[in-house]
């Protein structure tokens, strides 16, 4: 059976896959986009509070991600939970450094002129500093999002969704008519995802952040 040929009799479970594992990824980066810019926000001040949030988050990327869905299985057992955890996790590191540095970038002496004109600490965080500091940020989630799209496969060995079911079931069954089938299907898969991701991101640029900033 050739490539195309599997693609087509297997259309159904190959997209209810890549539906999850697009899934997946979306609402980990949600999660820790929201943990990471809060991380961010508290820390960026201090140098060796901003130190420890990026020294901590890139501790975790020292683990071997298979390592660490290993150890959350006897914790919370297999499926959703352990892949939500160990994905989030992974993504942090991108989006704490990136909301630290695009933060402490802000030009002071527009925060001054803020302070001047009566905004308070919460507003002038949320209508200049965040808005300022969007375009780094927003760098941190695309990067981010690229390293979960390929971490999220190896969630299939605690039985999580997505595309690394079809790569773990085709390495298992190495050598039979379809395994290299389903290889390249999965791989192929989260490669594609991957590329209209990041496009979806570009286009959240270009709509959220300003020529001006842009230049």
């Amino acid at each position: 059976m050739s490539f195309w040929e599997y693609v087509g009799s297997r259309h159904a479970q190959l997209l209810t896959d890549t539906y999850q594992h697009a899934s997946a990824v979306f609402q980990c980066m949600v999660i820790a986009t929201l943990l990471g810019v809060f991380l961010g926000v508290v820390t960026y001040r201090s140098e060796w509070a901003g130190n420890l949030a990026t020294t901590t988050t890139a501790t975790v990327l020292t683990i071997p991600s298979l390592a660490l869905i290993g150890l959350l299985i006897p914790i919370v057992g297999l499926g959703v939970a352990p892949t939500v955890i160990a994905l989030t996790l992974y993504g942090l590191l991108p989006v704490v450094r990136n909301a630290i540095v695009g933060l402490r970038g802000v030009d002071p002496a527009l925060v001054d002129a803020a302070k001047g004109i009566g905004m308070s600490r919460l507003a002038r965080l949320f209508r200049v500093e965040l808005p300022l500091a969007w375009p780094p940020i927003l760098t941190g989630i695309r990067v981010a999002t690229q390293m979960l799209m390929g971490i999220a496969a190896i969630a299939a060995f605690a039985s999580g969704p997505g595309l690394g079911n079809e790569i773990f079931r085709g390495i298992a069954s190495l050598g039979s008519a379809n395994a290299l089938n389903q290889v390249l299907a999965g791989t192929l898969g989260i490669a594609i995802l991957a590329l209209l991701f990041d496009a979806v991101y570009v286009l959240i640029g270009r709509l959220t952040i300003s020529r001006g900033i842009r230049a």
